[in-house]
Formats: C-alpha cells, structure tokens, sequence
C-alpha cells in the first residue's frame, strides 16, 4: 500500500475456544493475555515500552477459532514489530506470580461481561443456539474453569496447538514481500513441531426461547438462527441479507423499529460465520411493554424477506453498500492485513478486489430469495432474553 506510512502486522494462530476441552474452556483467551506478561529476555514493562517508542500498537484478540497477535507501527520500524511478536510467542516467560495475577484480571473481564447484558446475551445466544457444541461456549471461559486452570494445562495447551503448521503471517502497509519474508523467515524459522489434529463434531442448531432474568431497566433480545459457514457458495447473498435487514441506518430494522416507531434505541443485525456453521441473529434493547411487539416486527421481517418479491431497487443499493464498505475498509492496514490472514485461513488463497466485487455483483435476485427461503423458515429461530420479565 505505497500510499501508507504504517504497516499492520498480524501473526494468526488456528486455535481459539472450540478447541478447547469443556474443562479448560477459556484457556486461549487466557494464554493471549499472559503472553504479554513478559517473555526470556523482556518484562511486560519493557514490551510496552518497545512499542510506545516507536509510537505503535501491540495487542491481541481471542475469537471461537482464531488467536491473532498484532502490531502496528510505521513502516521503518516493521523489524522491531516483527521481533516483539515472535519473543510473545515463542519464548513466554509464564511466570506462576504473572499467571495468578492476570487471572484476577481475565476474572474481572468475565465479571465486566456479565455486567453487561447487551454484551453478555450474544454469548447466551450462542449457548442456546448450539447448546453443549464448544462453538457455544464464550471465548473468556468460566469463572469456575479459570479458576481451575493449572500452569501445566497452560503448558500442554502450547503444546499441543500452538505450532507452526497452525500460523498465518500476514502484513498490509508500507512493505516490500521480500524484506517482510525475510523478517519472518529469521524470527520463526527455527520453529518446528506440529499441533494436535481437530477434527471435532459440526454443531446441530437448536430452536428454543430462553429468558434470563435480571433487573434491567431495559429488555434485552437475540432473535436469530443458524447462518452459513465462513467459505459457503451464497456468502456474498448472506452479506446482502445482512445489509437489507439490520446492519445499517438505512435497514429495514432500523428505519421500522427505531425511527418509524421508536421502540429501541439499539436494534441492528450481525452475521458470524466459522469453518462449518455460522448464524445470523437480531439484537435489540426495548421496555418490557414494546418487547413482544419488537419481535413481532422482527419476525414480520423476516417473513417478508422470506415470501416477499425483491424489492431491486433495496437489493441493488445494499450491493454499492457493501462495495463502499469494502473500498473504505481497504484503506486500513488493519483491515487490509485482517482480511489477507481470513481469506488465507479459510479459503487457503488470496480474492483480490476485483474477485470479490464480481462476487458481490454476480448474486441475482433468485439466488438472494432462494436463500431467505431456506434461512428463515418459521420453526429455525431461537429467542434470547434478559431483563426483569416477571
């Protein structure tokens, strides 16, 4: 990107929480925060202050199937960046004080979550959605399997997963290829040893309601149901359901829910999709008095998306959204090196631009109606709540 200054650099392990074993649930999150506890040669103290330096960003995220450690610095300091992820990750000093310290903190962030119930009830969704499958499970874990989590299942848990036949490197910015290989090849070439096989169980999606109740000043909702996989045929048409029902100012939730009527101040659509099963699902923070008529609006929705005619002049400007999206979102290192390391992880090859605004493109209207037919048939939606119902 030779218009850029910076560099966005990601080095993308294959393991998060569906790998886990129901006894250790929450041990890669947990592992992604202590590896920026300090490493053989670096305190924590020294790591952040290698970055601040040099004016960048080092940090991580924990998905249900990724474990990604970035940085982000100008292009003349990539060196440095490439050092300080590879010392994260292949020399963590795990030390048992650091390990009981940040428990107490990851402890904290589980508390902070359960505080917070328009965060929280994605994860009950899931849970209810998928039930005892690993995908169902949040990616922070329990308190009581933090709790129990020993050095040595940290240990074995490196082990066993995180190797290099499990990573992706991937950078986007102010780079040349050959000096980033380079980089690369003299930071992790010496790493050898190959992870444990994975091939756990696809989940079964289960149609329930659940209620969890609290005292809430508002209700909180999740109505959804079981989406598409991350490399399914129909993704591109999956994209545009997404944009046409909820993700966006000009939606159809939005503009029925929030501004026609004035029931929710947030109410919006999300897609997530994995290796082999995904969902799509409507969130919304109502009055105990408008919920049931916001999920009948929600359920309206998706019947008219179901057995109603394309409306093409909607289909053809949710297309230019994603397009701008897509354009926008490409100006970004980060996003630029976020989207390299997916398509790489789930496709196993490169999409450039053009492929993918073909793609966007290339979705008539039959495709699109075929699959709100088989997406949002009556009986496949499952219903979350939490707030004080009685």
């Amino acid at each position: 990107m030779p218009q850029v200054r910076s560099v966005s650099m990601g080095v993308w392990v294959k393991v998060g929480s569906r790998y886990e074993k129901v006894e250790r649930a929450g041990i890669s999150h947990f592992i992604e925060h202590l590896l920026f506890k300090g490493t053989q040669t670096r305190s924590a103290e020294e790591i952040a202050q290698a970055i601040d330096s040099v004016g960048g960003t080092l940090d991580a995220f924990t998905s249900r199937e990724n474990t990604c450690l970035y940085a982000k610095v100008l292009g003349e300091h990539l060196p440095l960046a490439v050092d300080l992820l590879s010392d994260l990750l292949l020399y963590p000093r795990l030390d048992p004080e650091d390990i009981e310290r940040e428990r107490r903190v990851v402890l904290e962030e589980i508390k902070m979550v359960e505080d917070d119930p328009d965060d929280l009830i994605h994860d009950l969704f899931a849970q209810q959605l998928w039930r005892d499958h690993p995908l169902g499970r949040p990616v922070l874990g329990s308190r009581d399997t933090l709790q129990a989590l020993t050095r040595q299942d940290i240990l074995d848990h490196l082990r066993d997963f995180y190797q290099a036949d499990r990573v992706i490197v991937a950078a986007a910015g102010d780079l040349e290829h050959r000096r980033v290989v380079e980089l690369v090849w003299s930071a992790f070439g010496t790493w050898q040893g190959r992870c444990l096989p994975t091939n756990g169980s696809s989940p079964v999606s289960y149609h329930t309601v659940h209620h969890a109740e609290r005292d809430s000043a508002q209700l909180h909702l999740v109505l959804g149901a079981e989406g598409l996989p991350y490399n399914h045929t129909n993704r591109y048409a999956f994209y545009l359901l997404n944009a046409i029902l909820g993700s966006s100012m000009s939606s159809r939730l939005f503009q029925e829910v929030r501004e026609k009527r004035g029931l929710a101040y947030s109410i919006y659509s999300y897609l997530a999709s994995y290796y082999d099963s995904g969902l799509l699902a409507v969130y919304a923070g109502t009055s105990v008095e408008s919920y049931p008529q916001v999920v009948d609006l929600i359920r309206a929705e998706f019947a008219r998306l179901r057995e109603g005619p394309v409306d093409l002049t909607e289909f053809h400007r949710a297309k230019a959204q994603l397009k701008g999206n897509l354009l926008l979102g490409l100006e970004s290192t980060s996003s630029r090196m976020t989207r390299l390391a997916k398509t790489e992880i789930y496709f196993g090859r490169y999409f450039d631009l053009d492929e993918i605004i073909q793609g966007i493109d290339g979705v008539s209207p039959q495709t699109f109606a075929e699959l709100n037919r088989t997406l949002f048939e009556p009986d496949r939606y499952a219903l979350t709540t939490i707030g004080h119902l009685s």
